[in-house]
């Protein structure tokens, strides 16, 4: 007999996420008839040097090339949809196991999954704040911008938290294919939010310059 998840009504609201594409979000200041195609990959390949996941981050954003062209803040949203992206698909993926699988003969994995919905969700939370605040930052070089791009680096890092939490519960959980599934997505899942977040540490630390620089003038 199959169990019904408690967590099964929050899947409809994973699944409207699921699917509505992530918009990349980037303005127009950066002049695309002035950027080739291959300066904007090669701004990408330089600028994901900066991450722990270098192949993963350019081979992820090098297709949003003409929108991003050598814009670092187009840059950081950019990763920080895709990485909100993976998080979702990521939470549908252990809401479909939650509500569709019988976990009545190990109970550990009925809790592991349950928590690992509960961590992911509060991961898609977090870096959808993240991307609102990316979507109304305002222009480097002042206190305002400090302040937003705060705001985006604690809420990326509490996301890069719950994403590694959400498989702690596993440990107690016997080997299986469940198992496997599980913390192999995760893991991947921690890649793409882990590059984001050095993007926008990246960004951030630039405009913090700027704004030293204009008040030592």
């Amino acid at each position: 007999m199959n169990i019904k998840h408690p967590l099964s009504p929050l899947f409809l609201t994973f699944l409207f996420f699921y699917l509505h594409p992530i918009p990349t979000l980037c303005s127009a200041d950066y002049d695309a008839n002035t950027t080739t195609p291959s300066n904007a990959t090669d701004f990408i390949r330089i600028s994901c040097s900066a991450t722990l996941y270098p192949d993963l981050c350019f081979a992820s954003l090098s297709g949003y090339a003409n929108a991003i062209q050598q814009d670092p803040a187009c840059l950081a949203r950019t990763a920080i949809g895709v990485s909100l992206s993976r998080a979702r698909h990521m939470a549908a993926f252990v809401s479909n196991l939650s509500r569709e699988a019988d976990y009545s003969a190990d109970p550990r994995a009925s809790s592991a999954l349950h928590d690992c919905f509960s961590n992911m969700g509060d991961a898609v939370d977090e870096i959808w704040g993240s991307l609102n605040e990316m979507r109304r930052l305002v222009n480097p070089g002042s206190e305002s911008f400090r302040f937003q791009m705060g705001n985006v680096q604690t809420w990326m890092s509490a996301a890069l938290t719950d994403e590694e939490t959400c498989t702690d519960g596993f440990e107690d959980v016997g080997d299986g294919p469940m198992k496997t599934a599980v913390c192999e997505r995760a893991a991947n899942v921690k890649k793409f939010t882990s590059n984001a977040l050095a993007l926008a540490n990246s960004y951030a630390e630039k405009g913090t310059h700027k704004l030293l620089n204009e008040k030592n003038v």
